[in-house]
């Protein structure tokens, strides 16, 4: 089989950037698969990763669970075919797959190739996937043959269009596809050849992930080896995740949420990664009992919603849970002190994004469960020592939206930014117009934050810089005001956002999902918040009843089909 030309190599950061984390301690020379060789080494014969309860009915795949031994087998074996077909070190490759063992073990596959993953939810069609394709110049997809009812592989060829190979996992493979579930023994020789001739550091790019796209196009995002395993490490300490964890993994394995919550911190840790995705409450639930989960995710909703019904959670075994992680909308304190009071389960808050942003609250840094649902460690802040590795390396600040100056007080707010090893390098060229960074190499998260605590040792979210409403000249944070509603009994789940007025400018609409049975009017919010004392303009003066909230495939609101729903009716 002859070679193709030799290909560049992309890294994600200057060399001096690389040194000096590695100088420091805040990086380490590991990479992803070396991650996974020590496992497999340490733990051959332990459970290692189980596919959805209800794979067979997503894609006709039987569900399978894998020691770390036969794990990294299957793993060599999609190696094989991904290398018989001419995948090499610097080559991109889109990955359209649900949550499974097969995702797992493509990411881990292609790394060992020296190759780079884009993936892409499952949700994603061909709009999506033809504009990433370009963007990345990716030379295969890898799909499975039908996901529900759609035909995935049959997309990835319209896609590629003859010009890129299209592997497939599952029993419904067109005939143009490469199947996945056979290995090429043929090539193993070659292979460990050519593996034990490869160099990758731990700088080289190892995903091109993609921003959630809520107000603009998604831009790429690569990251490398190192600062990937730097953000793993920092939430694999703030959950406190031992070999014996049994983690479930709810959200899509394609960005922040899904590796840093999940995939990441169980491969350092070692334990039992349980796929789940698309939610399935039932599903979920029979996961958590028979899996016997320690840790997991969910969303704030659905944190609210099991604590509120008492029927739904008695026929739930929640007993081996011991911490969840919870983010992406405001935690309403009563609820996150709810669950550890009287289930025993902590709630972690978290805060995060594609670029690099992590911020943990966890128990050992904010004991409080009221507190620690509405703040998170400020990393920096002087004479305080958090419990996570990556906030000693982190450098945070609060910037004035206003008039730049940075924000000493408590009480006063901002632009988070913040530098350090978890941070990526810069957009993928050609999908942003502007790189997120100040002058001073800090990346602007683009979120507004409120400084905390006696000594300044908190920070509070705020909203998006782009999601505040202006009403009349004051400033109102929708997530703020989310955060107040959703303690309403009646409201299941809600959204703020601002609508144009000819006089004030904006006003604030409140879209509500009315819990079952139950009926909102505009009156029973505004008294809500009359009764906490909310200043009187940030008060909604509109209320839209709807059946769901958009969001994007990880969950985030579609703020602009909001507004462009209020807009069409003005």
């Amino acid at each position: 089989m002859p070679e193709s030309p030799a290909r560049t190599i992309p890294t994600c950061h200057p060399a001096e950037t690389v040194r000096h984390y590695l100088d420091q301690g805040w990086w380490e020379p590991e990479t992803l698969p070396q991650a996974l060789r020590r496992q497999v080494e340490n733990a051959p014969d332990s459970p290692a990763t189980t596919d959805p309860a209800n794979l067979a009915e997503l894609t006709g795949a039987v569900p399978r669970t894998l020691t770390w031994r036969e794990f990294d087998q299957v793993i060599d074996d999609l190696a094989t075919v991904l290398f018989a077909r001419g995948i090499r070190q610097g080559d991109t490759v889109a990955v359209l797959l649900p949550n499974s063992v097969a995702l797992s073990a493509v990411y881990f596959a292609l790394w060992r190739l020296g190759a780079v993953a884009t993936p892409m939810p499952a949700s994603y069609r061909r709009h999506e996937l033809s504009g990433i394709v370009t963007a990345t110049d990716a030379t295969a997809i890898i799909t499975t043959g039908r996901l529900s009812d759609r035909e995935l592989a049959r997309e990835a060829l319209a896609v590629a269009d003859g010009r890129r190979t299209v592997f497939a996992f599952g029993p419904e493979i067109p005939d143009d596809a490469v199947a996945l579930d056979h290995p090429v023994d043929e090539v193993r020789e070659q292979l460990r050849k050519y593996e034990s001739e490869l160099e990758v550091t731990v700088n080289d790019r190892a995903t091109i992930c993609w921003t959630s796209g809520t107000e603009a196009a998604p831009k790429g995002v690569p990251r490398c080896h190192g600062d990937w395993l730097a953000m793993g490490r920092g939430v694999q300490d703030g959950l406190r995740l031992t070999p014996d964890a049994v983690v479930l993994n709810p959200f899509p394995m394609v960005n922040m949420a899904g590796f840093a919550g999940s995939f990441l911190p169980w491969l350092l840790a070692g334990g039992h990664l349980v796929q789940h995705h698309p939610l399935d409450l039932p599903v979920f639930f029979g996961q958590i009992a028979r899996h016997r989960v320690t840790h997991t995710s969910m969303p704030p909703a659905l944190l609210t919603m099991l604590l509120r019904n008492d029927a739904l959670r008695a026929s739930t075994d929640l007993t081996s849970l011991r911490r969840v992680g919870s983010g992406g909308a405001p935690l309403p304190p009563g609820v996150v002190r709810g669950w550890q009071e009287e289930f025993g389960i902590e709630v972690l808050n978290n805060f995060g994004s594609n670029e690099g942003v992590c911020l943990l609250g966890a128990p050992a840094d904010i004991p409080d469960p009221t507190m620690r649902a509405q703040h998170l460690p400020r990393y920096g802040a002087p004479g305080v020592r958090w419990s996570t590795r990556l906030a000693e390396s982190t450098a945070v600040k609060l910037v004035d939206t206003v008039t730049g100056d940075i924000v000493t007080e408590p009480g006063g707010r901002g632009e988070l930014r913040l530098r350090g090893p978890a941070v990526f390098g810069g957009y993928l060229p050609g999908t942003a117009t502007t790189e997120p960074f100040d002058d001073d190499g800090y990346l602007c998260s683009g979120d507004v934050f409120e400084l905390c605590g006696e000594d300044g040792r908190y920070l509070r979210f705020v909203d998006r810089v782009k999601e505040i409403i202006i009403r009349g000249g004051m400033n109102i944070a929708p997530a703020e005001i989310e955060g107040l509603l959703i303690d309403v009994p009646a409201v299941a789940d809600v959204a703020v956002v601002g609508y144009p007025d000819a006089v004030l400018g904006e006003k604030c609409c409140a879209f509500v999902v009315p819990a079952p049975g139950t009926t909102v009017e505009l009156e029973d919010l505004v008294a809500h918040l009359r009764g906490l004392d909310v200043a009187s303009f940030k008060l909604p003066e509109r209320l839209e009843i709807v059946e769901a909230l958009p969001r994007n495939p990880v969950g985030k609101i579609l703020r602009r089909e909001l507004r462009a729903a209020l807009v069409t009716e003005v």
